[in-house]
């Protein structure tokens, strides 16, 4: 078995991480010149997106956030015109959420422009440099897929 690196390389590779992702959303955003969402309601967008029709109490869970919080969440992206709530029908206790299609039109376009700035910056690079950039892909899927079960 590989040893783990030490923990400078595994700090420094979450730190780039962490950068890249606030650099690409600024990046993204100010292209599309528009505010940019709290990264709470783009988590709550994206796990709808995923998983349409889940419910506010599931989200809480997935979320690890209260359900309040949620509820608050829900509410401001309703109000937004970015999430559809409808109740259950066979609990109407229950709220279940899907995206607008304005969400999905945003989501979209944010997607083409975070792409089209990274395909800028990638050519950029150095041809092995970008190839390997782009070989760690599925790599970094591991990772988060991992990341993903742990409690």
């Amino acid at each position: 078995m590989t040893p783990l690196p030490s923990e400078e390389p595994v700090a420094r590779f979450g730190a780039v991480v962490g950068e890249l992702h606030r650099l690409l959303r600024r990046k993204v955003v100010a292209r599309a010149n528009r505010d940019a969402l709290p990264e709470a309601q783009v988590e709550l967008l994206h796990l709808v997106r995923a998983e349409p029709g889940i419910s506010g109490k599931e989200v809480a869970r997935r979320l690890g956030t209260a359900p309040n919080t949620v509820s608050t969440l829900v509410r401001d992206l309703t109000d937004a015109g970015l999430l559809a709530r409808d109740r259950d029908p066979d609990d109407r206790r229950v709220a279940r959420l899907t995206l607008t299609d304005a969400a999905r039109t945003r989501m979209d376009d944010h997607a083409a422009r975070r792409s089209a700035l990274l395909t800028e910056a990638l050519a950029t690079l150095d041809p092995p440099a970008r190839d390997a950039i782009l070989a760690a892909a599925p790599h970094l899927d591991a990772l988060l897929a991992a990341l993903r079960a742990r409690p």
